[in-house]
């Protein structure tokens, strides 16, 4: 990335092979048919189009569905689990407050013992998550991502001959 100073500043310009190569409907919820997207405007409209085209492709693909399959299968049961962690301890100091009275060494009580394992188990979390992501997903993704930089290169090629 190049880092500049300066009024030139808010021009800096990150030198990855995707950042331009985002889809027009990137990130919203469900997808949009490149065919039910409102139709570029300018003399780029063709290569926008094109673009809509193949991060539509990309979507529907095995491997982007192999990808996203991964990050639901860690995400949504350790979310579960850490939810279900944060209502327990919760729960335990509203509605047995004895329990969470009962010392555990010294001055030491099981609400401060829980408390503690709560901030442990957030670090644990984002810990698993990260050796997850590098692990599982990290590297089809980005294989993905190169793949889809290859063809908008070699459409962009055709287009210039």
């Amino acid at each position: 990335m190049e880092k500049q100073e300066g009024r030139a500043a808010a021009a800096v310009r990150l030198d990855v092979p995707w950042y331009e190569a985002l889809s027009p409907d990137w990130g919203e919820w469900g997808g949009t048919d490149s065919s039910a997207a409102p139709a570029a405007q300018g003399p780029d409209s063709r290569g926008a189009t094109e673009t809509a085209d193949i991060y539509a492709e990309v979507r529907r693909s095995a491997a982007f569905q192999e990808v996203r399959g991964r990050y639901r299968r860690f995400v949504i049961p350790a979310s579960l689990a850490f939810l279900g962690w944060y209502v327990a301890y919760v729960v335990a100091a509203t509605a047995a407050p004895g329990l969470m009275a009962r010392p555990v060494a010294g001055a030491v009580n099981v609400a401060m013992v829980a408390g503690l394992g709560q901030f442990l188990s957030t670090f644990l979390l984002t810990w698993a998550y990260a050796r997850h992501a590098r692990l599982h997903r990290d590297r089809a993704a980005l294989e993905l991502r190169w793949a889809v930089f290859d063809r908008r290169t070699r459409g962009a090629e055709g287009d210039a001959r």
